[in-house]
């Protein structure tokens, strides 16, 4: 996203639809924010624009949003310390925006929370695949019949919808930790590799894997220090305690 930015009250692309999917940009670059918006509403979004969380909070209290993308490097409150704050209270998706030469910002946006990120410089078709594919797992999914279900400890995990629940309660996933969880439940007990639980999303490195499973242990093990469902396989990986 190379091109000059226009005037801040030029005019705008079509109005996407009414029910079309409705995006807040959380950025401090007004260039950003100007091409994000014009590039995103030109593919059926309809989308708000935040220079600082401060903005972001006061547009979160009045609107409701399906998805957030928020850049890490903002002044004052950063985008990790946001997303932290913001999943005390609130399950609404975010892909995070980073710098491509600080893996740090990435373990620490999956530590604070965030469903994905994107490093900068990003190329628009990217960006659109991962807004798509963020949107499309935070759908409800239609039930299926005799669907597999999984079992541990208080926990049911139905891998073809891809939803965990506690009883009757349904336990947030981000991404990552749906594919990771996938993973491992399929594996019918065995153990899965760290190469195989990073996936293709870039986080391809033994530390991202951890956090991942860290967050996920906090999710579902009484004691994460010391797990009973999601158990470390020496050598190997991890694996899922299943119960058949």
């Amino acid at each position: 996203m190379s091109e000059r930015a226009p005037p801040e009250r030029a005019d705008a692309p079509a109005r996407p639809a009414d029910d079309a999917a409705h995006l807040l940009i959380v950025d401090d670059d007004r260039r950003i924010r100007l091409l994000l918006s014009r590039f995103l509403t030109e593919h059926g979004y309809r989308v708000t624009v935040a220079e600082n969380a401060g903005e972001a909070r006061k547009h979160l209290r009045s609107l409701a949003f399906d998805l957030i993308v928020l850049d890490v490097m903002m002044p004052g409150e950063n985008g990790v310390d946001f997303a932290r704050a913001l999943r005390a209270g609130s399950d609404v998706p975010i892909l995070m925006l980073t710098a491509r030469s600080d893996p740090g910002d990435r373990v620490a946006g999956l530590e604070a929370g965030v469903d994905d990120y994107l490093a900068k410089p990003f190329e628009t078709r990217e960006l659109l695949l991962r807004i798509a594919s963020i949107l499309r797992r935070a759908q409800p999914k239609t039930p299926r019949a005799e669907t597999p279900n999984v079992r541990f400890g208080p926990f049911v995990f139905n891998i073809e919808r891809g939803e965990l629940r506690q009883g009757e309660e349904i336990v947030r996933l981000t991404d990552r930790e749906r594919e990771m969880l996938t993973l491992l439940a399929r594996a019918d007990g065995e153990s899965v590799s760290r190469e195989a639980l990073a996936g293709s999303g870039g986080a391809a490195n033994e530390r991202t894997v951890d956090v991942q499973v860290n967050r996920l242990r906090r999710k579902i093990e009484q004691d994460p220090a010391n797990p009973q469902h999601l158990q470390t396989a020496r050598g190997a990986g991890y694996r899922l305690a299943t119960e058949r």
